[in-house]
């Protein structure tokens, strides 16, 4: 089993900035992909973005192009978000997920993914 945990949520001002980290713990070796979902009240979970584990390929959801950036440090086993000209839009609690065992796709639905970490708040002020 692998265990997760985000830091580095809060507040931003719209353009601003702000980076999540997710740390991995337990069977690391096993994860195949780690991504990012965002959850706001009411709402299912949103994909934002995923990243292989070894090759580091990765795949964002359209709202999130060319404004976040999703790598992660292998030897650390943590995965990060450079989230960048933020937007009101994107506040919501953030999620790190992880999978173990490879697939033929890039996972991007919450159903891909079994460990998940407890969230971290965004709140983008306009």
């Amino acid at each position: 089993q692998v265990q997760l945990v985000e830091s580095g949520g809060g507040l931003a001002q719209a353009g601003g900035s702000l980076r999540l980290s997710c740390a991995a713990s337990g069977r690391t070796f096993s994860i195949y992909a780690m991504a990012w979902f965002l959850q706001k009240p009411g709402k299912e979970r949103e994909h934002v973005a995923t990243v292989t584990w070894s090759l580091g390929l990765a795949s964002y959801a359209d709202s999130v192009k060319g404004r976040f950036t999703a790598s992660r440090d292998n030897a650390k086993n943590t995965l990060y978000l450079q989230m960048t000209d933020l937007k009101p839009d994107d506040s919501a609690v953030y999620y790190c997920a992880a999978r173990s065992g490879s697939i033929y796709y890039l996972p991007t639905t919450a159903a891909d993914f079994r460990s998940w970490g407890q969230g971290t708040q965004v709140t983008v002020s306009s």
